[in-house]
């Protein structure tokens, strides 16, 4: 495994820049060496291609290519694993990682690359980048840049670090470097705690909204391109993850209306796609997707969720449509199972039972090798849900415009059917029901980790494998810091 010194010193070099942004090539770059250092920031042209690069460095296969959410859905007890292969996730699967395991590692790795990318970006607009630019456009391009730190770093939050409520952001957080690395020096960095990992998120995020464009001249680059509406959506996730309910509902109150059918009135009209089996089939650019990661037949992300996801040709997939059979649906434990799932749901349409073994099979992504489904980062559906458990948890109360909320994301896959605050014993009730439907909406979207340790839950237990569940007290809860950061950073502390 690569220490995170030395992908620290590779990712900082300038030597990788990128071709024009015709769509087929937007986030696939091709590697020049014509451009030096010296040059990398002379043009328009080749500032906007670094900019290409940050978005590239989103995908990496360890990252949103798509390990990091792979491994943020496994432990949590939705999937049931195949063959137990150390390859293929089983130890992260069976909670028991290490400092040293490569999974640790590698999504450690991939998040710095990508930070790291980010700040020598920055750094050099300081240097020379504004001088070839326009201010509007230098502006907005440093807002792109923080949106993806502030991701990137928010997403490390959610595998390495205590949740929120733990001490009240008061536990270690991570190593939080905000300038570039190109060169060999003394990377030695504590953590800062999560509170400040948090409040650094935040600065970006709100730089981001303040100076993003409202939105782009196609549904196209509105997807795969950062916004202020992007901003504001991935704050309701953030804020969420804090439990801090009034600034959840101040920012989703931003970009959904006060009453169904709930939409964006300002920047990109997000609103829900009629047909949720829609979001996941190209173009994969509906008003839904306001954030999402697009893989083109230029890419070959060798963890990709279909891959994964999807049976064999020898279990139900087909020579379009299939993959390696790795995770299957847990059909005892998991949301798959439960009563609350409608047969008549049609996100059941976005599963299947195996020809041959009975498993069940998560179908929502579907490209068979080159693997070109678009990944979500975030949908607006989300930002739903986000505002309607916000309103309960900030009132106590089945509150009316929370439920209407949360029809519109049930109904939608209801045949327009609706539950009524009678349907409910109480608002604890209500709550576990907006997590159900949380699980079965976002199901293989890699959210699922990250609401349990938000709200502190205990991670199930697998019985098909003997695996103990794990209790937000115990160590494995969250996974521990890589051996490389530990030997070359001094001032790390394990968790």
């Amino acid at each position: 495994m690569r220490s995170s010194k030395s992908i620290l010193l590779y990712t900082a070099g300038l030597a990788l820049l990128f071709s024009s942004c015709r769509k087929e090539e937007w986030l696939n770059p091709q590697p020049s060496t014509l451009i030096t250092d010296a040059t990398a920031f002379s043009t328009p042209e080749r500032i906007q291609n670094q900019i290409n690069g940050l978005y590239a460095s989103m995908k990496a296969s360890r990252y949103y290519g798509s390990w990091f959410l792979i491994v943020s859905d496994i432990r949590t007890g939705e999937f049931h694993c195949s063959n137990m292969n150390a390859a293929t996730g089983s130890t992260m699967y069976s909670m028991l990682p290490q400092t040293t395991t490569s999974d640790v590692g590698d999504i450690w790795e991939a998040m710095y690359a990508c930070i790291n990318k980010v700040n020598v970006f920055l750094d050099n607009m300081d240097k020379g980048g504004d001088a070839v630019l326009d201010a509007n456009t230098a502006t907005s391009y440093r807002a792109e840049a923080r949106l993806i730190r502030a991701i990137t770093y928010y997403n490390l939050l959610q595998l390495y670090a205590r949740p929120y409520w733990d001490g009240n952001g008061s536990k270690p957080g991570l190593p939080l470097r905000l300038t570039g690395n190109t060169a060999s020096g003394n990377y030695d960095l504590a953590r800062s705690s999560v509170a400040d990992t948090y409040k650094q998120v935040l600065e970006d995020l709100d730089f981001a909204e303040q100076n993003l464009p409202a939105s782009y001249s196609s549904a196209f680059l509105n997807t795969v391109r950062a916004h202020k509406n992007t901003a504001i959506a991935l704050k309701t996730r953030v804020y969420l993850s804090m439990r801090d309910y009034p600034k959840v509902i101040a920012e989703a109150n931003k970009i959904v209306s006060s009453s169904a059918p709930f939409t964006a009135s300002s920047g990109v009209a997000h609103k829900l796609e009629a047909n949720i089996a829609d979001v996941f089939k190209p173009p994969y650019t509906t008003t839904e997707s306001i954030f999402s990661m697009p893989f083109t037949n230029g890419d070959a992300p060798g963890n990709a969720l279909s891959r994964y996801y999807l049976p064999g040709t020898g279990d139900g997939g087909t020579a379009s449509s299939n993959g390696a059979g790795e995770y299957s649906l847990n059909k005892v434990e998991g949301i798959y199972a439960s009563s609350v799932w409608a047969s008549t749901d049609d996100r059941r349409g976005l599963t299947k039972i195996g020809t041959s073994t009975g498993k069940a099979w998560l179908t929502k992504f579907t490209q068979a090798s080159p693997y070109t489904d678009y990944v979500p980062v975030i949908r607006y559906s989300e930002v739903l849900l986000n505002l309607a458990e916000a309103l309960a948890r900030n009132t106590n109360s089945i509150d009316v415009r929370s439920l209407a909320l949360f029809n519109a994301v049930y109904g939608r896959s209801n045949q327009g059917a609706s539950l009524s605050a009678a349907s409910f014993a109480n608002v604890s009730q209500y709550l576990d029901r907006i997590i159900e439907e949380r699980r079965i909406e976002f199901l293989g979207e890699g959210l699922r980790n990250g609401d349990i340790m938000r709200l502190g839950l205990t991670i199930p237990a697998k019985s098909q494998h003997a695996i103990s569940a794990v209790a937000p007290s115990a160590p494995e809860y969250i996974l521990p810091i890589p051996a490389a950061e530990l030997i070359l950073n001094s001032l790390m502390e394990n968790n």
